[in-house]
């Protein structure tokens, strides 16, 4: 790993722990307040509760050893635990790809067929489209490093980056990379481009809808319902493809590092932010999480005064 230029390692240890922290009690608070309010175990909550659980894998892949390496000073990591790090790191990756996919196809479900949505995004749907997630995110983590791992590598095999990922990681390389590139952009292109058409449809057919609308606050209430997760996938879905879909010749290490960082830590912080600041009924969840309760204070209230009338 690089060394830090100058005082600068004293600035990113503790911004990096702070972003890190915030990463993991937001996610967390996230999905303890989806999981404790029955009027959030919707389909569209399942799959968030997913989200949270991929940006936790995420930036726990590579944020501890990032700030190990800024405390001890050792900024050494072996061979294996390089490409472990890389093969879960490409896990999480795809899996979220593929997720903000599955998740622009409910909001379509949900406004173009809102009718439908119940028997569209039953039960057993939502676990189907889990175990495809992660399933397919796995597979494509096991076959980039199956062909990786043949490689040999430089014995000057410095990494210019703060973690290992798949590019810098290959650029030490020996070897004649010419199938790993081949690999990398047939994965590129099934779940990079596939995963962006499938989005970009969705949110089409979404738009066609809700511009239909006649008044002016159905529309806006059909655009609140999709926009925090539209702003995630235009974010996310445009750092991923300059890094990993351009020309291997035009990488440049420098700049792919803070282009890096907004996928690999600013989405696991931002996302828990974006979805609970912008959703009433997370908000209220979050609440009633903070106060120890397990249901919504109003039924409560209501149940209450019944009681006492009939008394």
């Amino acid at each position: 790993m690089p060394k830090p230029i100058g005082g600068l390692q004293s600035i990113l240890f503790p911004l990096v722990t702070f972003l890190y922290i915030t990463a993991l009690t937001g996610n967390f608070l996230l999905v303890l307040a989806i999981c404790t309010c029955k009027k959030l175990h919707t389909p569209m909550y399942f799959l968030l509760i997913n989200l949270s659980a991929v940006n936790v894998f995420s930036i726990s892949v590579t944020t501890p050893k990032w700030l190990q390496a800024l405390f001890t000073h050792r900024r050494t990591i072996s061979f294996q635990g390089c490409v472990t790090q890389m093969f879960l790191f490409i896990w999480a990756l795809v899996t979220e790809l593929l997720l903000l996919s599955f998740m622009a196809f409910d909001r379509y479900a949900a406004i173009c067929h809102p009718l439908q949505y119940r028997m569209i995004m039953r039960k057993e749907v939502c676990i189907a489209m889990g175990m495809i997630v992660w399933g397919f995110g796995l597979l494509n983590s096991v076959i980039q490093t199956a062909v990786l791992l043949p490689l040999s590598f430089c014995q000057d095999n410095v990494i210019n980056h703060f973690f290992c990922d798949f590019p810098p990681l290959l650029k030490t390389s020996c070897s004649d990379t010419s199938m790993n590139e081949r690999m990398a952009i047939a994965s590129d292109t099934v779940f990079g481009l596939i995963s962006c058409g499938f989005t970009l449809t969705s949110y089409f057919f979404i738009m066609r809808s809700i511009f239909k609308i006649r008044s002016a606050e159905g529309k806006r209430k059909a655009f609140s319902t999709c926009s925090s997760h539209l702003f995630v996938v235009t974010f996310y879905f445009s750092a991923v493809m300059y890094t990993y879909m351009r020309p291997r010749s035009s990488y440049s290490p420098d700049t792919d590092k803070w282009v890096n960082l907004l996928y690999s830590v600013g989405t696991p912080v931002l996302n828990p932010m974006i979805y609970s600041l912008r959703n009433k009924d997370v908000k209220e969840g979050l609440r009633t999480l903070i106060r120890g309760g397990q249901q919504f204070q109003r039924p409560q209230v209501s149940t209450i005064k019944a009681s006492r009338s009939l008394c």
